[in-house]
């Protein structure tokens, strides 16, 4: 896939993130700060996560915040997002036009806090929401059972009984949000495959580090082990280990949005109970 211009410097960016572990972090703040109406929650996740790795909350074009009664303050400068570049073919054997990406091109954007004029308004309770996320209530919304055994013996850390229970060996967080996020890729993408499965497991393993970081408990989240995990999955399937998290990521992205509506949802029900 080639990448034109400054559509390169924007994928460096995302390559680099991924190797320092970054990314939990970063992806906590695209959730944090993720209500509908941000402009651009329409984005894909890459450039949503662009947006986030640059230290913004919010982007959009020079003229487009215009548009809203704001304008970029003098001074700052634009950042990269990513847009395919498109071609028209034509099947030689139907005639039929499609088109194909070829590429990426840059698109320049500035972010919210670049930018002065109308406020724009944020909901208060959003923040307050995500200092008390009841993950344990989403897993008994979703009908499991969360229960303990004997790590030691058992030799394993945690698992998820699809449709059942999450059961956790060890007292550990990250095991906790880890087996929480195989119960909610099941929801999302319908039956997991039995075993270690690369896919399964990075996606489990990185959303798991993200829901850390958006409860507030960054040492938790063990972003140094969540790149080494992710890596080892990565390297028994014979692929760079930033190739198997993009070709997860939006997967990862609706399972963790899942845990979020529902535990949205959950709350708002006590609320008006």
């Amino acid at each position: 896939m080639n990448y034109y211009g400054k559509a390169q410097e924007a994928a460096d960016k995302l390559v680099t993130a991924f190797e320092s572990g970054q990314v939990p972090k970063a992806l906590a703040a695209v959730f944090i700060t993720g209500a509908a109406d941000r402009h651009c929650s329409r984005w894909s996740w890459n450039n949503r996560l662009l947006v986030a790795l640059n230290g913004y909350t919010d982007a959009m074009g020079f003229n487009q915040w215009q548009g809203i009664d704001r304008h970029v303050k003098k001074g700052e400068k634009a950042f990269p997002i990513l847009a395919p570049r498109m071609i028209t073919r034509t099947d030689p054997d139907t005639g039929e036009k499609e088109k194909t990406v070829v590429g990426f091109v840059a698109i320049s954007v500035f972010g919210f806090e670049q930018t002065d004029g109308k406020p724009v308004e944020v909901d208060p309770a959003l923040t307050a929401w995500i200092d008390n996320l009841p993950l344990r209530e989403v897993a008994e919304g979703w009908g499991l059972k969360v229960d303990a055994y004997n790590g030691a013996e058992d030799g394993a850390l945690g698992y998820y009984s699809p449709g059942k229970e999450i059961s956790l060996g060890v007292k550990n967080l990250s095991t906790w949000t880890h087996e929480l996020m195989h119960a909610a890729d099941h929801k999302v993408k319908g039956k997991l495959k039995n075993g270690q499965d690369v896919d399964q497991e990075i996606v489990a393993e990185l959303g798991g580090a993200v829901l850390l970081e958006i409860i507030g408990k960054p040492h938790e989240s063990d972003r140094g082990g969540c790149w080494k995990y992710i890596s080892g999955y990565a390297k028994k399937a014979k692929i760079q280990p930033i190739t198997a998290i993009n070709r997860v990521l939006t997967r990862t992205c609706q399972a963790i949005s899942l845990i979020l509506e529902t535990a949205e949802t959950l709350q708002s029900r006590d609320l008006a109970a």
